[in-house]
């Protein structure tokens, strides 16, 4: 376990992607700095792991979503990790039988239209739900709620068209090989970074803040809080005097949808046809779970939920949970898969308490207030993690670079190294 230092002139809480760029930022310009992370491994919301399912599955996020815009892609290339494009065909499983190409098209044609009415309120400047401008009658309309949820976190009715617009989608989604929470764990492997060192309290009252954990009691000049708003917002570490109320209202304002993943590994390819990579909705309702199928070439398929799906996911056993996915799949793929079954796997990033959930998902109307959970608070406290990125929010490349941009101004508001 690395010692825990008396002082430093910046402290990091968390070493997630943020909190590693952060502290390796500040350390790279001469400062001493560390990470305070609660858990025992590097990454907080990205996390791959390899033993259970013996193939390398990403708990948190998998996607290096836009690539011309995201520097894990060449963080990836200079670690000698393959990075490149995700393409994979999408089928739907709808009235027992297989959407065809032409109801598939149509699925994403609806897409593209749901997704410019979102906009086009938001570009208006009505941050309200989704749900207010959609027509919610039209064919597509119960899986692009449950869609939604996948990809925000919450369904329509919790979603702002605000959130929306801002969120900036190249549509370059790519993988990275061995996964990317195996990728971000790397980059942070020389990162000053103390293991097991939850903070609790941070005194900033005086002229030094004083951060108090149960491994001791370090003095900073400065402070950059990377944790989820969910640890924030259920005050898990104490701010002593409490922190301003534009900041709580910033915090309250970009809660944490959820997003969770079944994963489900087989002895033998129980797929069929066609042969490859693809990824599938179960259904075409708003209980639709999207499945990868033989991802990493194995004979593997990974769920996902969001929103309330992952809500009722989260209040199962984990064995519920993995039947709830496996009955889904034998919808599609035959009863008699169930005996070929190995392995199998339920997240539970909405019940951990060091996270809280997915990812932040703006209340309706609140979309603004990004720029306030990234504002410093008295040139001491720095914020930083996706929450706090107006155009990346719920990546992890929105996470590292707001903790560059706040380990710069906390640089620069406590002056040389």
């Amino acid at each position: 376990m690395t010692p825990l230092p008396r002082d430093c002139d910046i402290a990091v809480i968390g070493a997630g992607a943020a909190g590693l760029a952060a502290a390796k930022t500040a350390a790279a310009a001469g400062y001493r700095a560390v990470a305070l992370e609660a858990k025992g491994r590097l990454g907080g919301r990205a996390w791959t792991e390899s033993d259970r399912l013996r193939a390398p599955l990403d708990h948190g996020c998998h996607w290096l979503h836009s690539a011309r815009h995201n520097p894990w892609v060449s963080i990836a290339r200079d670690l000698g990790r393959k990075a490149g494009a995700d393409v994979r065909a999408r089928r739907i499983r709808m009235n027992g039988r297989w959407a065809s190409a032409e109801e598939v098209e149509d699925w994403e044609r609806y897409v593209e239209a749901a997704s410019a009415t979102i906009e086009a309120a938001g570009r208006d400047g009505r941050d309200v739900p989704a749900s207010a401008v959609l027509d919610r009658a039209a064919p597509w309309a119960a899986l692009f709620d449950g869609w939604l949820g996948m990809v925000n976190g919450v369904n329509a009715d919790m979603a702002s068209t605000l959130d929306h617009l801002n969120y900036l989608d190249t549509r370059e989604n790519w993988r990275v090989e061995g996964g990317y929470g195996a990728l971000i764990a790397a980059y942070g492997a020389d990162a000053p970074a103390a293991l097991e060192t939850p903070v609790r309290r941070v005194d900033w009252g005086g002229d030094s803040l004083r951060i108090e954990t149960p491994r001791g009691v370090l003095a900073a000049r400065a402070v950059i809080v990377t944790v989820s708003t969910a640890v924030l917002a259920a005050d898990r570490i104490v701010f002593d005097p409490p922190l301003p109320e534009w900041k709580r209202a910033a915090i309250d304002g970009l809660p944490l949808g959820v997003a969770e993943k079944v994963a489900l590994r087989f002895d033998r390819d129980v797929f069929g046809a066609p042969e490859g990579y693809y990824s599938m909705f179960s259904s075409a309702g708003p209980d639709a779970m999207s499945f990868q199928v033989r991802p990493y070439g194995t004979a593997m398929a990974v769920g996902y939920a969001g929103g309330r799906l992952a809500r009722e996911l989260l209040g199962l056993k984990q064995e519920e949970a993995v039947d709830y996915a496996l009955e889904r799949l034998k919808h599609a793929f035959g009863s008699g898969i169930a005996r070929f079954l190995t392995a199998s796997l339920r997240t539970g990033w909405g019940i951990d308490p060091d996270i809280g959930g997915g990812y932040s998902a703006a209340r309706p109307g609140m979309a603004h207030l990004r720029g306030d959970m990234a504002r410093p608070v008295d040139g001491r406290l720095f914020f930083a993690g996706e929450a706090a990125s107006e155009q990346f929010y719920s990546t992890a490349h929105g996470a590292y670079l707001t903790g560059v941009a706040a380990a710069e101004a906390a640089a620069a508001a406590i002056g040389r190294a």
